[in-house]
Order: structure tokens, then C-alpha cells, then sequence
């Protein structure tokens, strides 16, 4: 038996947590996955996955043994690379995930000339606006934005934007524009619920006025809180990168400039105990990039 081939299968078995899904992911048949977790298993003298009605559970052992012997296989991984050199260059799959609206505007229509550098490397895109499981979809890394929650995260910050009060024109046209931060009391808040929230912090020097927004529509994705916004429902706290084109063009207009709100952070956010590959860590280094030019 392959020891690192087994290895992997389990790795895979245990992010799937099926031997079909795992199965699929190695483009293999089910049953020589199971064979080789049943090898493992007989091999260690360990019941590493507990099997029932509902799926595959890693047991005790079977979580030890996974983080190390995911460990070793990127270890493997970048060992083989690093034995290639630079000029092989990196190939294989990355799998990133990333927020709906900062991927689509910032992200994915930037990817070309990454991808023309490393030819032999294939990127899966998961756009979705909560805080995926790496692990558990198999992500290489992830960019998240504002505060990280999760300190056990193996995590980098690669880039930061101010976040700023905006409404498109018709809407203070109609409404008003408000002078303090006390005004928006009076407005209609569009509320994301993944960001900030209703909480919005401002700071003038050494004065701190915090307040509680009101609003009567929630989203849940910051592309609700765009068509929101640019349907002149009402005013929102979003950062600039959100609104990049509407804040060049005009189509939005900011206020309160005289007053500061937290910025949004992006970090890049890694499997925990994993050693981030080199094709991970090459993209990363490219999006920071992006965000400097």
C-alpha cells in the first residue's frame, strides 16, 4: 500500500466526509477508496471513521491522524515543487473562496494575467458571502473581510479600504443630506447583516459617537445592499471597494467626510495547520498586489 496515496484518500475522505464525494474528487472508484481506508485502518490497528446512517465521523484518532497527515502531504506537494524549481513553474487546482461582490468587481476580471503567468494552473472560484469551513470545502484560501472571529485561523492581512456613509444623489435630493452622524437616525438605513451590522462607529479627533442605524430593509449579500442602494431605497455604511465604480463616476455620493468610520480589512485566510502551498501563496501575493495598483 502507497502510504501517501492512502493518506490523501483519507484526507479527501475526511473533507468530503463521504467515499463517493472523495471518490469524485480523485477521479477514482468508490470501492478502491474504501479499500484503502480499509488497509489504513488495518495498517494503524485504529478505527479511524465512524460510519453511520448519516455519513462518515472521524474518530479521536482519525482527527489526530488527518491534521498530520494533511500536513505531510503538503509538505510532499511542496517538496515536489521546490524540486521542480521556479522555472517548472506551479500547476494544479486552487480553490478560492471569496465574497459575491469583491470577487466579481475586483477579483475575477483581474485573473487573466495571473493565469497567463502560471499556465498550468487551474483556479475554482466559490463565491459566497459567509465564512465557509476550509476545510471542510476543501478551500486552498480565502479572502475575508472586516474582523476575524476565528483566532485560530492561520490568517494574513493584504489589504484595507476605507468605509464611508454614501446614497446615490436622488436619494438626498429627496431625503436630505445629513450633517452629523445623530442625522442618520433620521434616514433609512440599508442594513448588511454580514458587515457591521445596525452598529456604526464614528470618530472625529478625540470624540467617539457610536449609533444604532435604522432601517427597513436587511440583506444578507452586499449585492443587495448595491441594488439597495442604487435604487434609491436609501443610504448605507459600506466600504469604497464595494462601490468603486458608482464613487468614480458620481452615480453615489459620500457624506459626513469630516467624520471616520473603521475601515474594512481583506485578509487572506489559510486551512488551520496547514502549510500553505505555493500556488496559494503566489495568488495571494498577486491580489495584494492588485489592491496597491
Amino acid at each position: 500500500m502507497d502510504r501517501l496515496s492512502a493518506m490523501e484518500t483519507f484526507v479527501h475522505v475526511v473533507e468530503t466526509g463521504s467515499f463517493s464525494a472523495a471518490a469524485k474528487r480523485l477521479g477514482i472508484g468508490q470501492p478502491a477508496v474504501s479499500k484503502s481506508i480499509a488497509q489504513l485502518e488495518a495498517r494503524l490497528a485504529v478505527r479511524l471513521l465512524l460510519r453511520s446512517t448519516r455519513g462518515l465521523t472521524p474518530t479521536e484518532a482519525g482527527l489526530a491522524f488527518f491534521d498530520k497527515a494533511r500536513r505531510a502531504i503538503d509538505e510532499a506537494n511542496e517538496a515536489d515543487e521546490a524540486a521542480r524549481g521556479a522555472g517548472a513553474g506551479l500547476s494544479g487546482n486552487l480553490r478560492i473562496s471569496a465574497a459575491v461582490t469583491f470577487a466579481r468587481m475586483h477579483i475575477i476580471p483581474r485573473l487573466g494575467p495571473f493565469l497567463e503567468q502560471y499556465p498550468n494552473v487551474n483556479i475554482e472560484v466559490v463565491l459566497d458571502d459567509r465564512n465557509l469551513n476550509l476545510v471542510e470545502d476543501g478551500i486552498d484560501v480565502g479572502l475575508r473581510m472586516g474582523n476575524l472571529n476565528d483566532s485560530s485561523l492561520t490568517a494574513r492581512k493584504i489589504g484595507e479600504s476605507p468605509c464611508v456613509i454614501l446614497a446615490t444623489p436622488t436619494y438626498f435630493e429627496r431625503f436630505g443630506e445629513p450633517a452629523t452622524p445623530a442625522d442618520l437616525l433620521q434616514h433609512q438605513a440599508i442594513i448588511y447583516t454580514r458587515g457591521e451590522g445596525s452598529h456604526w462607529s464614528f470618530t472625529q479627533g478625540d470624540t467617539h459617537h457610536p449609533i444604532v442605524a435604522h432601517g427597513r430593509l436587511r440583506v444578507t449579500a452586499a449585492e443587495g445592499v448595491r441594488a439597495g442602494v442604487l435604487s434609491h431605497m436609501g443610504l448605507t455604511l459600506s466600504s469604497t471597494w464595494m462601490f468603486a465604480p458608482e464613487l468614480a463616476s458620481g452615480e453615489v455620493k459620500t457624506v459626513l467626510t469630516d467624520w471616520k468610520l473603521p475601515p474594512r480589512a481583506l485578509w487572506a485566510v489559510f486551512p488551520t495547520g496547514r502549510m500553505a502551498s505555493a500556488k496559494a501563496r503566489a495568488f495571494v501575493e498577486y491580489v495584494e498586489g492588485l489592491l496597491k495598483s
